[in-house]
């Protein structure tokens, strides 16, 4: 596969590009190379018709890092290495149904996932993704200078954890999700940080898994961060991914939230996911 052979183009909305021109069963290191550029510049790349195999699907990852075998979600049959995201027609409740950035709970937070399409509702069922280099780029200069200084705790505890803050929601995700003995971490990031491929500055709170500013209490830091998330969340810093069979989101959780919409009862969704390990997050 040449490397000339790739095309990026931006997504025409406020984050992400499609890549055109590639087989992902093949992808080489070359290729890994120029996406990975992509990927810092732009924060996820959307691919069509790409029906790889498990063993490519994981080939590929591994181009970018090792696999992060995640801990609370059930898993692909014979493939630990791959979650499964599964809505059955009879559930009402989804995985990823706001917006977040997954593993910003560890103390080395996940690079990004690839999320493949596997079987999706005949409509209904997209993503939706922001922009944290514009979520932070957006800011007057007086509340860049503040955020730059501070940190913020995150953790999973009151998601997956034995005590969480929404028990009717993890009761409908029973048997997708599990583990809660493994909730037991927060993590301390900077909320503002640089990004390791392009060297930008992104914002990274989210309201997945921020829980408060460092040395500030729950009720002092909820104005703020809901200042934030609201920005964050703009329409023009954000773009919204239709999925057909074979579809494959590569996001970076450095760069990007993402929000899966829950919007196709009666229908069954399918998507094999694999996470890729990260490095230490700073200013």
């Amino acid at each position: 596969m040449l490397k000339n052979s790739i095309d990026v183009c931006p997504s025409g909305g406020g984050v992400g590009a499609f890549i055109e021109g590639i087989d992902l069963a093949e992808l080489d290191e070359s290729g890994a190379g120029t996406l990975r550029s992509a990927l810092g510049e732009h924060g996820v790349l959307f691919f069509r018709d790409q029906n790889i195999a498990p063993e490519a699907h994981i080939a590929m990852a591994e181009r970018f890092g090792g696999v992060n075998v995640n801990r609370f979600f059930g898993h692909v049959e014979g493939q630990p290495q791959i979650a499964e995201v599964r809505k059955e027609p009879d559930q009402k409740a989804n995985i990823g149904g706001g917006w977040h950035t997954d593993h910003s709970y560890d103390q080395v937070p996940a690079m990004g996932s690839i999320l493949l399409a596997r079987e999706t509702p005949p409509a209904g069922g997209d993503t939706l993704f922001a922009n944290m280099y514009a979520a932070f780029d957006s800011l007057s200069d007086g509340l860049k200078a503040t955020l730059e200084g501070l940190n913020a705790v995150h953790s999973s505890r009151h998601v997956f954890g034995a005590k969480p803050k929404n028990p009717d929601q993890r009761e409908a995700l029973k048997g997708r999700i599990g583990n809660a003995e493994a909730a037991q971490q927060d993590a301390i990031h900077p909320v503002v940080i640089k990004h390791p491929i392009s060297g930008r500055k992104a914002l990274y709170v989210n309201p997945g898994f921020t829980l408060h500013f460092e040395g500030w209490t729950e009720a002092e830091s909820k104005p703020l961060l809901d200042y934030l998330y609201q920005n964050a969340a703009r329409p023009e810093h954000t773009y919204r991914f239709q999925w057909a069979n074979g579809s494959i989101a590569f996001w970076d959780n450095r760069a990007t939230w993402h929000y899966a919409v829950n919007d196709y009862h009666g229908h069954r969704r399918l998507m094999h996911r694999i996470t890729v390990e990260g490095v230490p997050v700073g200013r």
